[in-house]
């Protein structure tokens, strides 16, 4: 194989095994004086979806704004992780009393991405509060979604552009009433959303790749449960069955300020 080839590749994995991890402009980390009043905020990039009333009240654009939030409220957002499946925490980490606020600004606000967001968060936890922590996976009861006996009822996406909305609240709360619209949604994206504010974990396992718009709405109080839901709105299925689950296990981690 010719010389170069090796050059260019050896160049190329330096450039990667040197990739600076992205971090915020300006940060703080602080614990919250203003009681428990239930975490609030989020992180806004140029690619969130707000509804034009949502983004009246918005965090600022390129800024992660997080108040009275734990430090497994943060790790969740940040590493689009489920609460519930983080794993070996200390009290005050997972369900303690402390909560801190989180201001923090990108350099480039009018280019950064959510997803930009969340890496510098994850930066920003691990610098500030000494995080470490892996990754285990297990095989735990769960669902499989698959298509139903009469068929999926989908339709093909009509535009290029990826949104999800839940109406008038800015993401859904579990055990309340929920309506999702979805507009060139994968099955694949129902399925880790599902996983988070669903009966349980799931995978896919319905052999659709397209991409799709529909509206699933229901209530696991009044109803239509989401079991039913899926059926009927959208010719999909839940099953009972063991699926892997990806669990985020703390290390250790310090307080702010205590180091």
């Amino acid at each position: 194989m010719p010389r170069p080839f090796f050059l260019a590749a050896f160049l190329a994995l330096g450039c990667l095994l040197s990739a600076e991890p992205l971090t915020f402009e300006v940060a703080t980390v602080k614990p919250s004086t203003s009681g428990i009043n239930g975490v609030r905020g989020g992180c806004h990039g140029i690619d969130s979806n707000y509804s034009p009333a949502q983004l009246a009240t918005a965090t600022p654009l390129g800024r992660c704004v997080v108040t009275d939030g734990r430090l497994s409220h943060f790790i969740a957002m940040a590493w689009n992780q489920a609460v519930t499946r983080i794993q070996n925490a200390p009290d005050w980490v997972i369900a303690g009393s402390e909560r801190f606020n989180i201001q923090a600004e990108a350099e480039n606000p009018q280019t950064t991405t959510e997803a930009q967001l969340h890496e510098m968060l994850q930066t920003l936890l691990i610098d500030r509060v000494h995080l470490k922590f892996h990754n285990e996976t297990k095989d735990m009861p769960g669902y499989a979604l698959v298509v139903a006996k009469n068929g999926p009822k989908l339709q093909d996406a009509k535009g290029d552009e990826v949104t999800l909305s839940f109406g008038a609240v800015l993401k859904p709360v579990p055990g309340q009433p929920i309506t999702m619209t979805a507009h060139k949604y994968s099955i694949g994206m129902l399925v880790g959303l599902l996983s988070k504010i669903g009966p349980g974990a799931m995978v896919d396992a319905t052999g659709l790749t397209g991409a799709y718009d529909f509206q699933l709405a229901w209530d696991e109080n009044a109803g239509p449960t989401i079991f039913t839901a899926l059926q009927e709105q959208l010719g999909l299925k839940l099953e009972p069955r063991k699926v892997p689950v990806a669990y985020f296990v703390i290390d250790s981690a310090q307080r702010p300020g205590d180091h």
